[in-house]
């Protein structure tokens, strides 16, 4: 029979990395455990969870940190993952600014620092990039060659054919062959870039309302809109990277929109994007600016939901911007058929649960399944949260694999 080597499966020093890595999954699933309670979770008796603790604690994975308390006998010391066993870091970034923070092993966010960039122009993004990360770094306390892993959320997608970002012409600077070659050479640590609604459903996905959900779709309503796609528990990013851009969707109600690339929007976003809330409210007797778009129909919906009950204008607002939304998602769900959808972005969670159990009764009128609408559980940065969970994912792959 032919000899095995040290990273053949079933060898027990692949066994052994196997139950490594379960116990540190668990330690970041629970917090601090016991030798014990480590030993029942993984099925591992007293001796060999001994074994495995003293492995991971020599290898600078797991500290002890403290004893139970209030048990009957002796304390039994506690172990967790050592948070400074590496860092991950991730980046938001948009037409006004770029936000960069790091987090230690087990999700801590340990520093932050936001870049303001209004008015940027075509030139210095190399600089820029460099320089949020760097302000994310020192706030954490932490040299540069900590970081193991760097993760890009942007509007649109590169192109994997040519480099080019697309689908994203409102962000001056990012659009160069050359962007990506030279960000790797200014960059001290692997990176990764993404679309920054496909990394909204990575948060949901890991730490948010899709957990446990291996088909889902998220719809996305800020400054533009559109979507994420789920898929057998992995992101369907489509041949150019553009699928989800959901905004370009040809829908009734609006003209067609012709040469979407240069205009862009499309039907869906003209009529469900945030333009379209003001507009609706000025038609149902509301007196409301038109501008900033975000910040003012955020501000209606959520008036909307407050008062709705007592001020049938605000009522009727809900209900046509629920139409509206249910026309398109009517579309992805005749196409996908998803378990989930998950409304996310300023605009559709400040409707919260009265506009979204509009557009789930919409929905059920224009769709033939019938897809389980949730709000957003993740609120706070949902790209930075997206960009750091993916970081830290490949990160947590090669930190604690032991059978090297």
């Amino acid at each position: 029979m032919a000899g095995t080597t040290p990273g053949t499966p079933g060898t027990p020093r692949v066994l052994r990395a196997m139950n490594d890595r379960a116990a540190l999954d668990l330690l970041l699933e629970h917090g601090p455990l016991s030798r014990t309670r480590i030993g029942k979770l993984t099925g591992l008796s007293k001796p060999t969870a001994s074994q495995l603790l003293g492995r991971l604690e020599a290898a600078g994975l797991v500290v002890a940190t403290g004893t139970t308390e209030g048990r009957p006998g002796p304390n039994a010391q506690l172990y967790s993952v050592n948070a400074r066993a590496a860092y991950a870091a991730g980046l938001d970034v948009n037409q006004q600014r770029i936000h960069a923070a790091v987090a230690d092993i087990t999700g801590e966010i340990v520093g932050e620092y936001e870049l303001r960039t209004p008015g940027r122009t075509a030139t210095g993004v190399v600089r820029q990039v460099t320089d949020a990360l760097d302000g994310a770094v020192k706030a954490a306390g932490i040299a540069p060659d900590e970081v193991r892993r760097l993760v890009i959320g942007t509007p649109g997608a590169f192109d994997p054919a040519t480099g080019r970002l697309r689908y994203a012409s409102h962000l001056p600077g990012w659009h160069s062959p050359t962007l990506l070659e030279e960000l790797a050479a200014a960059l001290p640590m692997p990176f990764e870039y993404e679309n920054d609604v496909n990394l909204v459903a990575i948060a949901e996905q890991r730490v948010g309302a899709a957990r446990g959900h291996t088909d889902f779709a998220l719809l996305w309503n800020e400054a533009g809109m559109g979507a994420a796609l789920v898929l057998g528990g992995r992101l369907h990013r489509g041949f150019t990277g553009g699928a989800g851009e959901l905004g370009f969707l040809p829908v009734p109600g609006t003209p067609l929109v012709r040469q979407v690339a240069k205009a862009n929007s499309g039907g869906f976003q003209e009529l469900a994007g945030v333009q379209s809330v003001p507009r609706i409210a000025r038609a149902v007797g509301i007196d409301t600016p038109e501008q900033p778009y975000v910040p003012v129909a955020s501000g209606l919906l959520s008036r909307a939901a407050e008062i709705h009950e007592d001020d049938p204008r605000y009522a009727e607002l809900l209900d046509r911007y629920a139409e509206r939304v249910a026309i398109g998602l009517a579309s992805l769900v005749a196409v996908l058929d998803p378990e989930l959808i998950v409304l996310s972005g300023d605009a559709l969670v400040a409707g919260g649960e009265v506009l979204r159990s509009r557009v789930q009764s919409e929905l059920a009128e224009l769709a033939a399944s019938r897809p389980r609408l949730v709000l957003s559980a993740v609120r706070r940065s949902p790209v930075l949260r997206g960009a750091l969970e993916s970081a830290l994912a490949t990160t947590r792959d090669e930190v604690f694999d032991t059978s090297r």
